[in-house]
This record gives structure tokens, C-alpha cells and sequence, in this order.
């Protein structure tokens, strides 16, 4: 629903979309005019040197007639719109077209005094050049005639192109030829008076588009029907009222602002869905009319009930209407829960059938969608979404969809057995790898949440009477009531829903996720049925949504800081170029050594018998997951998974894994302390200047817990989250003391781990010509790394690099830039290059099903 602003006028998203896209294209323009000089410059002395093959006064002589043109274009469009048939509806977009002039040429203005005043003078040198007849004198950085007049033309609504488009054109050609504008002064001005237009259309609102009602009736009777009234009954639809003997008809309009729109939202589902239409409808709404005609006598053809076309028509430009013969009757929706009988529920799978047996996809099998005739006879309705030759996923995606649709009424088990009973077995189990909430319509993920919330509001209550707070219960249900120490591998279903590794379902994960539910007993009842049914869900997704912003993101760092960071005095390329190779192998070969350390740290504290090898590709992998998961949480899942895989339980994996985790935090502290120790032994005094603020931050911390442990509340909610490392994580490690070799493994790989990124780090400080003590590396790589793997970001990206470059000045003396150029690559050596191996070191387990 577009909102109105005012009697007779609508904000149009499309106008909103088309504004934020002309900024987009200003930035994008201004952006390459400053740092592509080189490219622009060249392009626009090009063109410089085709107009010096103009003669003066033939450039001259173009200059001032196609600028009289374009001064009188505004005029001439007005005056044919005013002495037009609708002068009411012309008066209002005259005068949108006046604003919308005044703003852009405004914008030129306000453009013009920042480049004089404000702007860098490589951009002032980009967008300007001199005048012909004074050396003295510039251009202007935009050339402004042009943006009033397309401003206009854009915000009044005029229909004409071809002699506008030509006016401008030779406008813009006879400015570049007598040298008083440059490409890039063209074309900001041409963006400025688009982007100006869109902003009146959509500040003030637009004349509202929609035919009236009696345009409605003159097309109807220009289609060979008797229509005597139309009647509104919702956005865009009308019940038209016939003379004797003819029949009702039900009108759909479709303009081409709301086909915009909803075209949109289908180019973002192909991007992002496999099974998404395509978004045909971006190019007219007749192209949309006929599509939806097209799949609705498709269906016809195939014995489906559905509604009759009566007429179609084009009203204008922007508008055109189809009408259906009136079907009186209630949708699924409408009806009452005992009228909704097996007989029904078959009735529409039947429906369904005939459009599978001819390869037709309705693609919205919502209730508004199931209209119930006097007689209780189904018909399938809407197809403005279908397809005809459909593919076999987007034609399971049907059944699937069918399937909650009537879930949600009447129940997993009806549904299920109904359609069993009507496509056959087969069919139904084809379709459950599509039973996931992304699959389904917007309205039906909708309400599968609020399904959910009263289950889940009743399954609450019943955990709250019957949990016992005992030290018992804990210990005979890991992790109730409170945290692990080590977070369980989650991994999201098919349905959205939250799975725990071991396939238990494990609840919500979030608002999103509360569908998994009523999906998973639709899952359950085909399962029941036919128990050798695999439905293992197929990935939809092309494109999520994070991964787009991420990309996007490091899109626009890279563009923003590659530049700065390679015009620097010292940076990675050339300290690469003239680095020691010696060092770089070694250290390339300690970061290596890591993940075999990190293998034997993880093996150690598994008393159960593990293949080694898989082991340390599991740690490989363990790289490639940390790009999508913050500090070690991606390696602690990982781990998990490969441990239940070995079919080991997921509580005795995760005992394992937290029994790492707590030593590699003690071995961590003793290692840190160690190497203080060596560094203050050191002949000559001590290295860390930062020392002494260290040392007070752990003071500090240390009497904050005390604080806390003396607050009853406090300790309270401290002791219940260090319960399951009590209940589950000690006992572990007693049965690990009963193997003493395989402790001394793992203990020794938790020191190796440390010892060789230490190492690594070291050597890239040698290879660029710095020689610092290896103890005062150990303590910078031991406190600022895992300082810097606290941030929230992938591999804590930004965070180590700051933190570990900081810490080499302050620690081990180093200046700015050889700091950071010793940090980045030892960041490119433990985090970017072990990213290819780990992705294939995945993929081989994950094909080996070891994870």
C-alpha cells in the first residue's frame, strides 16, 4: 500500500528507490573523478581534442541555439500538458515539475560554491577545465543548464523522449565542443536533475495515477462488456456490476509503479533464492497483465477450477486491468475449523495434481489463494507468481508450501495423510527437503510464528514447574540453567529451526527460527509414513544477506584504505618485495607446524581413540570458518562437530573440547608469565614499558571479582554459570588424569600452538629488518592477540592488527611502520593463505562425513 501524503496524492517507493540510486550515482561519479584522475583526465583531453577539430564559430553557433532549445523545452512541454483533456491533473504536475527544476538547479549552485571553496583540488582539477577564450578562467564543475530542464521533464510527468532526449543531447554535445563543460561537469548535471526530480516526487507526493472508476467502466465497455458500476473493494481491485444477464467481474489493476515495486522484491529472491521468479514484470505492467493471463488459461487448459478471464485492457501508459468473471465464495482463510473436512483437504490436492501433471507452478498456495465455492468446491486462484514449464524444485516448493498452508488449519497429520492419499508417497517425501521456512511465502512465515508463540509460551511454563533447582539435576542434564564453557554447536535446519550437532532439536534460536516447529511435525508425519525418506534440506539460498553486506563492506574499506595504505612509506608490498626470504619461510613453516600443535592440543584431552589425520585437517578447516565467525567460536563448533561425527556423545564432546579450552587458558597465563619473567632477566633492564599497566589491569580485575563474589546476587549468578564447568568439564579431565600420556600430548600441543605463532610473528619482524627479543614478541603476541580475538568480527580482524601492531611499539620498541608491516604479514600467513586449504580441508571431511 503506497501512503498518501495529501487529497489526490501518493508516495511511490519507487520514487524513494530511484533517489537513493541517483545519489548513489553522484558519489560513485565524484568518487572516480578524484581517484580515477588518471582515467578521467585522459578521457576528457580526448574529447578536448576532437572539439579543437570544430570551428570556433560553428561551436559557437550550436552553443547558443541548442541553449535557446533547451530554455524553451520547459515551456513547450508545459503548454501541451495545460491545454491537455485532464488541466487539473496537468496544473499538478506543472507544478512538480517547477519545484522539482528549482531544487536542481539549486543543487548546481550549492555544488558549484563547495568545489570553489570546500572541494579537494584534484577533484576541482577533475571536473573543470580552462575556458577557450580566457586561460585565466575555468568551467564550471557542473553543468547546470541541463539539470533544470531534466528535472522537469522527470517530476512533470511528460511522455516525450525522443525530441527532449535529442534537445539534451545536443545540448550537452555543443557544451563539450565549444569547451565549457567536461564529461564528468555533464554528467553530475544530468544526475543532479534526476536525482532532484525523484526527491519532489517523493517529498510532495505524486498525482495519484490510478484510473477512476469510470475510466474503468469506458475500458470495460471498449472490451465488449456491459458494466454499470464499479464498486471499490480493496487497493487496486473494483467489483463491477453488469447489466442483466451478464456477470459480475472482479477487476485487478496493475500500474507500473506498484509492478515496479513488486519487481524489486523478485529481482532480490532470484538473487538470493534458486527458486525464485523471474522479474519479468520490470517491464510493463502489460507484461505483467499477459503473464498472468497466460498461466491462468494454462491452468484452465489443464482442468484446473479456477476463475475465467473476461476481458483485459490497457488504460493508458501506466495502467492496465484484467478482469475475472466473478466467483462467489470464501477463502481457506474465512472458513470456520469444522468446515474444513478431509473431503476439502483432498479436493485441493487434487487441484494441485492436475497443475503438477502439467508442469504449472502456482508459487503463492497461500489461504487468500484457495477460494471455497457454495458447493465446498476448491479453486486455485492468483497466478500472477506462476510459472508454466516449471521446473521439478520450484513444483516441490508447491507441495511444500500446500502443505504448511494446511498444516496451519487443520494440522500436520491431516494434511499429510491427504496429500499421501491424493499425489501418492513419492511426491510428498520429494518435497520435504523444500520444507524450510525460506521456501514459503512472506504471509505463511508469518504465521508460522505466531503458531509458535503459544507453544512456546506453554512449553516455558511446563519447564518452569517442573525443573528442579538441585545440584543433581544439573548434573544429570548438562548445561540446565546455565552457560557452557564451551558453547554447543548449533547449526540451523532445513526449517530455520535451532539443531544441536547430534540432530536434537535444541528450540528457538531466534524470532526468525520459531517456525521449526509445526515444520518439524509435517517432517515427522512423512517420516512416519515412510521411514527410509532422507529430507536432508536442499540449499535455496544463492546470496544471504550477510554475505552481500559483507562483501559490500569490504567492498568500500578496500576502496577507502587500499589507496592510504599503499601510498605509505612503508608498506606490505614493498617490505614483501625487499623482506629476507629466509625468514619468510621459516615463518611459513611455523604457521604450518600450528595447526599440527593445534591437533595434538585437541586429540590430547580426547580420551576416546581419534584418526590424527583428520584431526589436523579439522584445524586447516578451523581457518577457513573463522571468516565467518568471531574469535574461536567457529573452531570450538567445528571441533564439536567432528567429535560427534566420531560418534562420540555431544556431552562428552563438549566435556572434551571445554577441558581444551580451560587448560589452554591456564597454559596461556603461565606461558605470559614466563616470558615476563625472561624478558625482566634480560641484561640491560626490561623491554615492557607497558608492563606496569598490564600488571594494574589485572590488579584491578582481580578485585572486582572479590567485589562480586561478596555480593550474594552476584555470586549467585556466577556460581550457576561456572556450574557446568563442575558438573561436566572437571569430571572430564579426572579421566583424562588416567591416561597420563595422552594428557602430556595435549598439554605439549597447547604449548606449540602458542609457541609457534610466536615464532611466526618473530621471524616476519626478522624477514623486514628488526631484531627484537623473542620474549618481548612472546608477551606482545600473547596479550594483544587474544585481546584482539575478543572482538566481535571475524577472526578478529582489525582487532589483532591494531592491537599486535600497538603492543610491538610500545613492547619490543619497533617504530610505526615497521610494526605494521611485520603485523600484516604475519597476519597474511596465519589468516588469509590458510583460507583456500581450509576450505578444501572442509569439503574433504565434510564428503568423508567427518563433519
Amino acid at each position: 500500500m503506497r501512503p498518501l501524503t495529501d487529497t489526490g496524492r501518493i508516495r511511490q517507493p519507487v520514487a524513494l528507490l530511484r533517489l537513493l540510486t541517483g545519489l548513489l550515482a553522484i558519489a560513485v561519479t565524484l568518487l572516480l573523478a578524484d581517484y580515477a584522475r588518471a582515467t578521467t583526465g585522459g578521457f576528457a583531453a580526448d574529447v578536448a581534442e576532437a572539439a579543437a577539430l570544430v570551428p570556433r564559430p560553428l561551436a559557437g553557433l550550436a552553443g547558443g541555439l541548442t541553449t535557446a532549445a533547451v530554455l524553451l523545452l520547459p515551456v513547450g512541454l508545459a503548454a501541451r500538458r495545460l491545454l491537455g483533456p485532464d488541466r487539473r491533473r496537468a496544473l499538478q504536475q506543472v507544478s512538480d515539475g517547477l519545484l522539482a527544476a528549482v531544487l536542481a538547479y539549486g543543487a548546481t549552485l550549492v555544488l558549484d560554491l563547495w568545489a570553489d571553496d570546500l572541494a579537494p583540488a584534484s577533484l576541482v582539477a577533475a571536473l573543470t577545465q580552462r575556458l577557450p577564450a580566457d586561460v585565466l578562467a575555468h568551467t564550471e564543475p557542473v553543468y547546470g543548464y541541463l539539470a533544470p530542464v531534466l528535472a522537469f521533464m522527470t517530476a512533470s510527468g511528460s511522455r516525450e523522449r525522443r525530441l527532449p532526449g535529442a534537445v539534451l543531447a545536443l545540448s550537452g554535445l555543443a557544451g563539450l565542443a565549444g569547451g565549457y563543460a567536461t564529461p564528468t561537469a555533464l554528467l553530475l548535471g544530468l544526475l543532479i536533475g534526476w536525482t532532484g526530480a525523484h526527491l519532489t516526487l517523493y517529498a510532495v507526493g505524486t498525482p495519484d495515477p490510478r484510473p477512476r472508476p469510470g475510466e474503468v467502466l469506458r475500458a470495460l465497455r471498449d472490451s465488449g462488456q456491459r458494466p454499470v458500476e464499479a464498486l471499490p473493494v480493496g487497493p487496486d481491485r473494483y467489483r463491477i456490476r453488469q447489466a442483466e444477464g451478464w456477470p459480475e467481474l472482479d477487476v485487478q489493476l496493475l500500474d507500473r509503479q506498484a509492478v515496479t515495486a513488486a519487481a524489486v522484491r523478485r529481482a532480490w529472491r532470484r538473487l538470493r533464492l534458486r527458486t525464485a521468479p523471474h522479474p519479468r514484470a520490470l517491464r510493463s505492467p502489460r507484461t505483467g497483465l499477459e503473464h498472468e493471463a497466460l498461466v491462468t488459461y494454462a491452468a484452465l487448459a489443464a482442468g484446473v477450477r479456477t476463475r475465467r478471464i473476461a476481458a483485459t485492457a490497457g488504460l493508458g501508459h501506466d495502467t492496465a486491468l484484467i478482469a475475472y468473471e466473478h466467483l462467489a465464495g470464501r477463502t481457506l482463510d474465512q472458513l470456520a475449523d469444522e468446515e474444513i473436512t478431509d473431503g476439502l483437504l483432498a479436493d485441493t490436492w487434487r487441484q494441485l495434481a492436475l497443475l503438477q501433471r502439467r508442469e504449472i507452478a502456482h508459487r503463492a498456495l497461500v489461504p487468500a489463494s484457495l477460494l471455497i465455492d457454495d458447493n465446498g468446491a476448491v479453486h486455485l486462484v492468483d497466478f500472477a507468481d506462476g510459472d508454466i514449464a516449471a521446473s521439478e524444485l520450484v513444483l516441490r516448493c508447491d507441495i511444500a508450501q500446500l502443505l504448511t498452508t494446511l498444516a496451519l488449519r487443520t494440522g500436520a497429520a491431516r494434511s499429510v495423510h491427504t496429500a499421501t492419499t491424493v499425489l501418492g508417497p513419492d511426491p510428498v517425501a520429494a518435497a520435504l527437503p523444500l520444507l524450510q521456512p525460506i521456501a514459503l511465502a512472506r504471509t505463511t512465515r508469518q504465521a508460522l510464528k505466531q503458531h509458535a508463540k503459544p507453544k512456546a509460551g506453554a512449553a516455558q511454563d511446563t519447564a518452569s514447574a517442573t525443573a528442579a533447582p538441585t545440584e543433581s539435576t544439573h548434573q544429570a542434564q548438562p548445561g540446565a540453567g546455565a552457560d557452557l564453557s564451551a558453547p554447543a554447536l548449533v547449526t540451523a535446519s532445513g526449517n530455520g529451526s535451532a539443531t544441536a550437532a547430534d540432530g536434537q532439536p535444541q528450540g528457538p534460536r531466534s524470532a526468525e527460527d520459531t517456525s521449526g516447529g509445526l515444520l518439524e511435525e509435517i517432517r515427522a508425519e512423512v517420516v512416519r509414513g515412510r521411514p527410509e525418506v532422507v529430507g536432508r534440506p536442499v540449499r535455496l539460498e544463492r546470496l544471504r544477506p550477510r554475505t552481500l553486506l559483507a562483501v559490500v563492506g569490504g567492498v568500500v574499506a578496500g576502496w577507502l584504505l587500499i589507496p592510504q595504505f599503499f601510498a605509505a612509506e612503508d608498506n606490505p608490498v614493498a617490505a614483501l618485495a625487499d623482506a629476507d626470504p629466509w625468514w619468510l619461510v621459516l615463518a611459513l613453516v611455523a604457521a604450518g607446524l600450528s595447526h599440527v600443535a593445534a591437533a595434538m592440543g585437541f586429540v590430547g584431552f580426547v580420551p576416546e581413540r581419534l584418526d590424527f589425520r583428520n584431526a589436523v585437517l579439522a584445524q586447516l578447516a578451523g581457518a577457513f570458518v573463522k571468516l565467518v565467525s568471531p574469535g574461536g567460536v567457529g573452531g570450538i563448533a567445528l571441533n564439536t562437530r567432528l567429535l560427534q561425527q566420531a560418534n562420540i556423545p555431544t556431552a562428552q564432546a563438549l566435556s572434551s573440547v571445554g577441558v581444551g579450552q580451560l587448560i589452554g587458558l591456564v597454559l596461556h597465563l603461565l606461558q605470559l608469565g614466563a616470558f615476563v619473567y625472561l624478558v625482566d632477566a634480560r641484561p640491560g633492564g626490561s623491554e615492557l614499558e607497558a608492563l606496569p599497566p598490564v600488571v594494574a589491569g589485572l590488579a584491578v580485575a582481580a578485585v572486582l571479582l572479590a567485589v562480586v563474589w561478596s555480593i550474594r546476587p552476584a555470586r549467585q549468578w556466577l556460581a550457576a554459570r561456572l556450574r557446568p564447568l563442575t558438573a561436566e568439564v572437571l569430571p572430564r579431565l579426572l579421566d583424562l588424569l588416567r591416561n597420563p600420556g595422552r594428557l602430556a600430548v595435549g598439554v605439549a600441543g597447547q604449548l606449540l600452538v602458542s609457541l609457534c605463532l610466536i615464532a611466526c610473528l618473530y621471524c616476519c619482524i626478522r624477514a623486514v629488518g628488526r631484531v627484537p627479543s623473542f620474549a618481548s614478541v612472546a608477551v606482545v603476541f600473547l596479550v594483544c592477540n587474544a585481546a584482539g580475538n575478543a572482538a566481535p568480527t571475524p577472526g578478529g580482524a582489525g582487532a589483532v592488527e591494531l592491537a599486535l601492531a600497538g603492543g610491538l611499539q610500545l613492547t619490543a620498541s619497533m617504530e610505526k611502520g615497521g610494526a605494521t608491516v611485520a603485523v600484516v604479514l604475519f597476519r597474511l600467513l596465519t589468516l588469509i593463505l590458510p583460507v583456500l586449504p581450509g576450505w578444501a580441508a572442509m569439503t574433504w571431511l565434510q564428503r568423508r562425513k567427518a563433519l
